[in-house]
């Protein structure tokens, strides 16, 4: 019976392949033809102008004329490739991955490559089975990497921890495509034992490394690249940029909700080093895709900074591809997957249609197949705080000066600032409303350990009651700032209520909240709803609580525990110097 089910599959794909080549070559008719088209020529940086013919899902040829069984007349607009982001988290945009397909496609992306390591750390290899099969309900292919760093550091506790042996199957079963992020840069540079484990369970399989190397520089540099990491989407600066593409690795520029590095990255892009970037977003809320979009945005910054738009969109095309080793996309051309993209404007690309795989799947802005989705009931219940009470928030200071995380508007990036502070009677620190230092507390949430440890927040705003995540990366355990203990533990309460998300405090009493169900990550709402939810929050940390206007109330809080970003951060284990990768006290001697 296998023989000749083998036997069968190998005769269509022989049937299917001389029907391209019969369409390509003229002699038979197309599925579609789109007619009139200019083509953006993303080999050779060109427009051709002529018919592009599809069957079967693939693009069979461009030429002055070819006839289908259907065809649409574009009357001059451009034809490019469907648009391919290297390196996004779908868990950052609060929806499940079903929804998250829903918002991108209508924005011309057509291809992400997805990191699961928010929902990974949190419920381990289980999150990610529930990713794959969401993944399959959309029409945009989202493809996986493997989690790399579960938990990120040693220096905090995670739901899981994922090993080089516990990725061999997803590698071999090809379920994923690649190593994720790999965010343990000082184990990969000092040559760490379950790092190197990990390393080459990929380069065996000649499997892409994604990187994550801020503010790393020099030997170090040669050394993390010389490991196999391809690329990396932490750059800041432009020397970070030219640093890396000089070692051969391809450089993200990053817009993301936040994190917002693309107009200084494109001050270092160049004619002869473009082909080395690629446009990216990491971390994007569902109200960004609905306000600005995705891809799309980023090139039309890009056009704005001075890029040509063909460049702009080869660095959201066939240099993704490339990449990414995709072989089959990224490029109008014949054999290749017809995914594209049709616009009216060169200098300005407004997407108008979507099709991937030969199928138009979003016009004017909608997307048109019905969304279905998977159960989620396997990957609920993920606050586990039974331990915790409030006594735990205080904080004992031995000294008037302490070290706090001061933010920076706009960036993951964080300041380590020294800051004088008021102690009561029992060397407790006291809030001044005067002074924009806040207690910040990372409470463990995944196995009742009854960790909490707390240290303080500059420069985020809050003047009164307490804000609380769920979202607190890597690890995403709880994490709470607020002027008072009351009204932090009352975050905490709320949280554990709503089984994650996002709550606001005034007075003991919840005055904002986003209910996030799907492993305190995600919400089962749609896209338009969480960002109705998100901009409610935004308004009343604004507003009420006082939250700074420069900063992003949720996942700027979110990103105050992501320990592999310098320069200062905090887990449920300690203050975290992340420049030196070790625990530092919160007080300062004087």
């Amino acid at each position: 019976m296998g023989k000749i089910f083998k036997k069968g599959a190998k005769l269509v794909k022989k049937q299917a392949l001389k029907q391209l080549i019969d369409v390509a070559a003229g002699r038979e008719p197309a599925d579609l033809v789109l007619k009139n088209a200019q083509v953006i020529d993303v080999y050779q940086g060109e427009i051709i102008k002529g018919d592009v013919a599809l069957v079967g899902g693939k693009i069979a040829g461009v030429a002055d004329t070819y006839q289908g069984k259907e065809v649409v007349d574009l009357k001059g607009k451009y034809v490019a490739p469907g648009f391919i982001d290297p390196h996004i988290h779908v868990e950052s945009s609060y929806v499940t991955p079903e929804e998250f397909g829903r918002l991108l496609v209508p924005h011309g992306t057509t291809t992400v490559l997805a990191d699961p390591h928010e929902i990974v750390n949190v419920l381990g290899l289980k999150g990610l089975d529930y990713m794959l099969a969401a993944a399959k309900e959309t029409v945009l292919d989202i493809r996986y990497m493997m989690p790399s760093c579960v938990p990120a550091t040693n220096m905090e506790n995670a739901g899981a921890v994922v090993e080089a042996a516990d990725m061999l199957p997803a590698f071999d079963q090809g379920e994923v495509d690649g190593l994720a992020e790999f965010m343990n840069f000082p184990g990969v540079i000092h040559g760490d034992e379950a790092v190197l484990d990990k390393l080459l369970a990929a380069k065996e399989r000649d499997m892409r490394i994604d990187g994550h190397s801020p503010m790393v520089f020099a030997k170090e540099l040669n050394a993390y690249a010389a490991a196999g990491i391809s690329n990396d989407h932490e750059c800041s600066t432009v020397a970070e940029l030219k640093d890396r593409i000089s070692r051969g690795m391809y450089v993200f520029l990053r817009e993301g909700s936040v994190t917002q590095n693309l107009r200084t990255l494109l001050k270092g892009v160049t004619p002869m080093n473009y082909q080395r970037c690629v446009l990216s977003a990491d971390d994007l809320q569902a109200k960004t895709i609905l306000e600005t979009g995705h891809l799309d945005n980023s090139i039309r910054i890009s056009i704005e900074e001075g890029v040509s738009p063909i460049q702009a969109i080869q660095m959201a095309t066939i240099n993704a591809a490339q990449c990414c080793q995709l072989t089959d996309r990224g490029a109008v051309a014949p054999g290749l997957r017809a995914d594209l993209v049709l616009f009216s404007d060169l200098s300005k690309p407004e997407i108008e249609a979507t099709y991937i795989a030969g199928q138009r799947v979003a016009e004017t802005g909608s997307y048109i197949p019905e969304v279905k989705r998977v159960a989620t009931k396997n990957v609920q219940s993920s606050v586990h705080i039974d331990a915790f009470n409030q006594e735990q928030l205080g904080l004992t200071l031995t000294s008037t000066k302490a070290r706090a995380i001061q933010v920076i508007p706009q960036e993951a990036l964080t300041n380590e600032a020294i800051v004088n502070v008021q102690r009561d009677a029992n060397d407790q620190f006291v809030f001044d409303p005067q002074q924009d230092v806040t207690k910040i507390a990372v409470v463990e949430r995944h196995h009742n350990t009854g960790n909490v440890f707390v240290g303080l927040l500059k420069d985020y705003g809050l003047k009164k009651g307490a804000i609380g995540l769920s979202i607190a990366h890597d690890s995403h355990n709880l994490i709470v700032t607020g002027a008072n203990d009351d009204d932090m533990a009352a975050a905490i309460a709320a949280l554990k209520e709503q089984e994650g998300g996002v709550v606001l405090i005034e007075a003991g009493n919840v005055i904002g909240r986003m209910a996030l169900p799907i492993a305190g990550l995600m919400s089962d709402l749609s896209g338009e709803e969480v960002a109705k939810q998100e901009a409610e929050i935004n308004r009343l940390a604004r507003e009420v609580l006082g939250v700074s206007e420069k900063v992003d109330p949720i996942m700027t809080l979110g990103f105050m525990s992501l320990a592999v970003i310098p320069n200062l951060k905090i887990t449920d284990i300690g203050l975290v110097d992340v420049s030196k990768f070790e625990l530092v006290p919160v007080s300062v001697a004087e």
